[in-house]
């Protein structure tokens, strides 16, 4: 029965295992690679991953990364592509044909196939004398002298070498294409990068909670204006330009210091020159605002006029943090 200590052997011996296999891809770096690269990047169509098995799964993640990273990519399981989905691969395509052997019988069959269609072939495979890498136009070499597995048959080394070499044709290709993080924001709208690089104050201002009273209303109208908004503060406003506001801890300071406020009005309690944040900027800098002066609401103004109140716990609700 394996032990505790055992398992840890194992699991070390693995880690250290793939380790040195992706270590030593680095000695397979070519003009193969180079050349790989160049052609990609000029491709006038689409970069198609295709593999099966195991390589398959390495090939969606590889088409994931790429897609993810400006190069627009597709994936084609080898098995289906010479059984109709082969019509997926159009002129101007550049294809990564994945297998360690190179000499399966869905890849023998595909790698001429695609060689008659006139489209660039890219090998990437961990035998550089293949059928696969005889028939392609460039290598990619993936060699592992043995898979991590003891019986050295489940695809591990094989598998992570396979990944690796995609990760390092994505990173060339977004150094070439100069790709920034605002690129990356727009593959990825949905997440916090995404937010923060594209979000805009605008975006999320919710202008039916608008809070606003006139200079001269009075407090009774100002607390009933924050109570139904429920942003903690209003805007005072005269001719659509902001005087003032007033927060919920204006009024409670205001109940503590005086006995009455029947005589009072919104000018006389309002805070004048409040921050505010422009209409079109970026979400990200009003929540730098909110922390720099410690504050939760921000005043939102577009060319000088009032468009609303923007609170510091509708940003955190986004995931902008």
């Amino acid at each position: 029965m394996i032990t505790k200590e055992n398992i840890l052997a194992v699991a070390k011996s693995a880690i250290l295992s793939e380790s040195e296999s992706i270590k030593k891809l680095v000695d397979f770096l070519d003009s193969g690679f180079t050349d790989s690269v160049e052609i990609i990047y000029q491709c006038q169509g689409r970069l198609i991953v295709t593999g099966i098995g195991k390589s398959a799964i390495i090939a969606q993640k590889i088409v994931a990364t790429m897609n993810s990273t400006g190069t627009p990519s597709m994936f084609l399981h080898a098995s289906e592509a010479i059984h109709g989905d082969l019509g997926m691969v159009q002129d101007g395509d550049v294809v990564i044909c994945i297998s360690k052997s190179g000499n399966s019988p869905e890849i023998k069959a595909l790698a001429p196939l695609l060689k008659r269609f006139g489209n660039t072939l890219i090998a990437m495979t961990g035998n550089i004398t293949s059928f696969l890498a005889k028939n392609s136009d460039y290598i990619l070499n993936t060699t592992v002298d043995a898979e991590a597995c003891r019986n050295n048959l489940a695809p591990t080394n094989s598998t992570t070498a396979q990944l690796v070499m995609g990760d390092a044709l994505a990173l060339c290709l977004m150094e070439m294409r100069d790709f920034k993080p605002e690129d990356f924001a727009k593959y990825h709208p949905g997440g916090a990068l995404g937010k923060k690089l594209l979000l805009r104050v605008g975006d999320m201002l919710d202008q039916t909670h608008k809070p606003e009273v006139s200079p001269d209303a009075s407090i009774k109208k100002v607390i009933f204006e924050i109570s139904e908004k429920r942003l903690g503060v209003t805007a005072v406003i005269e001719n659509e330009k902001i005087l003032g506001i007033i927060t919920d801890g204006d009024i409670r300071r205001m109940l503590t210091d005086r006995d009455s406020f029947a005589d009072l009005s919104a000018k006389d309690i309002m805070t004048k020159n409040p921050k505010v944040i422009q209409y079109t900027d970026m979400v990200v800098d009003a929540l730098n605002v909110l922390e720099d002066f410690s504050i939760t609401q921000l005043v939102v103004v577009e060319n000088g006029t009032y468009k609303g109140v923007i609170h510091l716990h509708d940003i955190l609700k986004e995931g902008i943090v």
